[in-house]
């Protein structure tokens, strides 16, 4: 029987009720980051985890996915199932062809799993770098898992802090595959965006074979407002970021909710606010299409209709 363990303190649950977004997601949008929760009965949390989350199932997904007007998923391995990839596997399995996934791999990973996790629509790993969630991310060991799964096809999620960029740069450049960086490298809103700490950022996206998720703006905020009771010009500390990531590479930028939203603590997004969020970061039509639809089918669909 499996133990149920309680939820992290401090943590909070899901927006239960999203509102109904304003704006219309173009057909055929596509969320690139969001995660499931298990549910903890059936898809036990690793024993390594640094949290314990609520859980959040794929059947809890695929009803936000409905409700928000997105299309297709790209379901990213959380770091509290570990490098055991089942909840995502199955909830990419159950979407029916409308979900790919990124997994959680160990550097002695075979050539079968990796053959498996690709047949089960996997297009990428994740790489964490973020010190809090993970005890360490060797480099040697990251480097023989490029090397497995290049041939594949398959690119690289790297989640990092705009801080220690400088000391990874030159690793990430070396990796034999594209990149996707969360959540636009997770840059400090407090610094002028066209301030040396961004530009260096923005300057590696275009040196190397790079993708930005322009996503998580509440985890990025330290202003505000919160995208709650209705507040449709939310987190404008962050919009100016996202502006001109989407201005600069139109053509490699991508978009997510990041739901359930690991590890927030102060406030809980509504997911329905967040799609209102959209218009203020790609202000154009061409660049919403682009963004939602065109560049995310291209990297993980790619040659596929809508």
């Amino acid at each position: 029987m499996t133990t149920l363990h309680p939820k992290t303190p401090g943590w909070l649950d899901w927006y239960r009720n999203p509102s109904a977004p304003e704006f219309r997601l173009p057909p055929g949008t596509v969320d690139t980051h969001c995660h499931v929760f298990g549910p903890q009965a059936v898809f036990p949390f690793a024993a390594e985890r640094r949290y314990t989350p609520c859980d959040g199932g794929k059947e809890d997904l695929f009803a936000l996915r409905d409700h928000l007007g997105v299309a297709r998923n790209v379901i990213v391995q959380a770091t509290c199932h570990g490098a055991d990839n089942s909840a995502m596997v199955d909830a990419v399995r159950a979407a029916g062809g409308r979900a790919r996934g990124v997994a959680t791999v160990r550097p002695d990973v075979g050539e079968a799993e990796l053959r498996a996790l690709d047949e089960a629509g996997v297009r990428g790993v994740r790489f964490n770098f973020v010190r809090r969630l993970v005890d360490a991310s060797p480099a040697a060991d990251l480097a023989a898992i490029a090397r497995k799964i290049a041939p594949l096809g398959w690119h690289i999620v790297l989640y990092f802090e705009s801080v220690d960029l400088p000391e990874l740069a030159g690793f990430f450049a070396s990796l034999p595959t594209p990149l996707v960086v969360d959540h636009m490298g997770r840059p400090d809103v407090t610094r002028p965006v066209d301030g040396p700490e961004f530009t260096r950022f923005l300057r590696f996206v275009e040196d190397n074979d790079v993708w930005v998720k322009v996503s998580c703006p509440e985890r990025l905020s330290v202003t505000g407002p919160a995208a709650l009771d209705g507040e449709r010009h939310a987190y404008t500390d962050v919009v100016p970021f996202a502006r001109r990531v989407v201005r600069e590479f139109p053509d490699r930028v991508l978009w997510g909710t990041d739901w359930p939203h690991p590890n927030l603590t102060g406030h809980m997004p509504d997911d329905g606010l967040l799609v209102d969020h959209l218009p203020h970061v790609a202000v154009t039509a061409e660049q919403r299409t682009k963004l939602l639809v065109t560049n995310p089918m291209s990297l993980y669909w790619p040659g596929e209709d809508l």
